[in-house]
């Protein structure tokens, strides 16, 4: 089994993939101190919990914290006994590569998504993933990662104004039954949910005017769902793009007898 890994800036997502099916998702906070040894503790744990044979035999890795990727290597090695794909290193290939300027590291997560929006979708995508940051990433016809947008995420833009202005409290995500609140909080959920709202529109449309062509729209992450509720902004949503990505890259490499 695939044991397929993507590490972000507030979570870790560990997937099993079978061959035809993920088995088992765990989730963890991010944390660059966490052992080879602590991770398998914790998701030996989690498996025999589940009663899932842990019967992994290939690791594949997606990071956007690089401090991270040493002890998982270390774990793939210590507990599994293979050597992990990390994608964005020069082993691991890309279906096709992205094509933006020279010497622009493109985010691997960035990458692993096109690759998963492309296998499901085709090419002309904007593909919008709500995580620590809010980021649209463009696929083009032939399924290369040809540029896109980084704008601050929900959860920061809303840490930044409790932090920024004391008096306004903590709220949670969600949408409001009115656009003018009438409370500090109602306000603040308006504020957020429609201003998110908006400017997703105003950047795909920005988007598909400058490329001129029709272009489908995927959302990805774990809000895509709520804010799609206050408009028609996606095409598709999609629940598990980042780790159907990481099992097509990894049947790629497979395919062409990479390590």
């Amino acid at each position: 089994m695939l044991l397929c890994i993507d590490t972000g800036n507030t979570n870790t997502v560990f997937s099993v993939w079978d061959g035809s099916a993920f088995v088992a998702t765990f989730r963890t906070a991010t944390e660059h101190q966490r052992t080879a040894d602590q991770y398998y503790v914790w998701f030996s744990t989690l498996m025999q919990h589940h009663r899932i044979d842990i019967d992994i035999d290939a690791v594949i890795v997606s990071s956007t914290v690089p401090r991270v990727v040493f002890n998982l290597r270390v774990l793939a090695d210590r507990y599994f006994g293979t050597r992990p794909l990390v994608v964005g290193k020069p082993d691991c290939l890309l279906p096709v590569p992205p094509r933006v300027d020279e010497g622009t590291q493109v985010g691997p997560d960035r990458l692993v998504n096109t690759a998963g929006a492309f296998d499901r979708h085709g090419g002309d995508l904007i593909v919008v993933d709500f995580g620590t940051a809010t980021t649209f990433d463009v696929v083009a016809p032939d399924g290369a990662y040809v540029g896109g947008v980084i704008a601050p995420g929900v959860n920061l833009s809303l840490e930044a104004l409790h932090m920024a202005a004391a008096a306004l409290p903590h709220v949670d995500v969600t949408k409001p039954q009115r656009v003018v609140g009438t409370n500090t909080v109602a306000c603040m959920q308006s504020g957020v949910f429609w201003g998110y709202v908006g400017l997703v529109r105003g950047i795909t449309d920005r988007i598909r005017a400058e490329c001129d062509r029709p272009m489908r729209i995927i959302g990805t992450g774990g809000l895509a769902a709520l804010f799609a509720q206050g408009d028609v902004l996606f095409d598709d949503i999609e629940d598990d793009l980042t780790m159907h990505g990481l099992t097509v890259i990894h049947r790629y490499n497979t395919e062409r007898g990479s390590p």
